[in-house]
């Protein structure tokens, strides 16, 4: 079973670009994870949210910001400069905003969530 579930704070802030021919929207961020005493440091994993997720996370979120990351992992290889490349990164299905509510220009409470569709 490929799960990963995650709890951390955005160490970038959120890039949205679009892909492929069909021009599908993706949203990449840094995330840090504590590894939970304050000496033990953090490990920094990439996230990526597809279309209407990445659209919410690239909207509303910025780099300090809390959230929680339900995914699966994804493995990339490619060459660059004549060397063999690898990264690991977490494809969101489900983004979790953790920091404090936001609230729009009446003052009204903003939290945006919608399901995700993965890619």
């Amino acid at each position: 079973m490929n799960s990963v579930n995650l709890i951390g704070n955005l160490a970038t802030e959120v890039e949205l670009r679009e892909v492929g021919d069909d021009q599908k929207k993706v949203a990449s961020f840094l995330l840090a994870v504590s590894r939970g005493t304050r000496d033990a440091g953090a490990d920094f994993v990439w996230v990526s949210a597809w279309e209407r997720q990445g659209e919410l996370c690239s909207e509303y979120l910025a780099k300090g910001n809390r959230v929680g990351v339900v995914g699966r992992l994804k493995t990339r290889t490619w060459e660059q400069d004549g060397r063999r490349r690898d990264a690991v990164e977490v494809v969101a299905q489900r983004v979790e905003f953790l920091s404090s509510p936001m609230r729009d220009d009446d003052g009204a409470e903003v939290m945006p969530f919608e399901t995700a569709v993965t890619a």
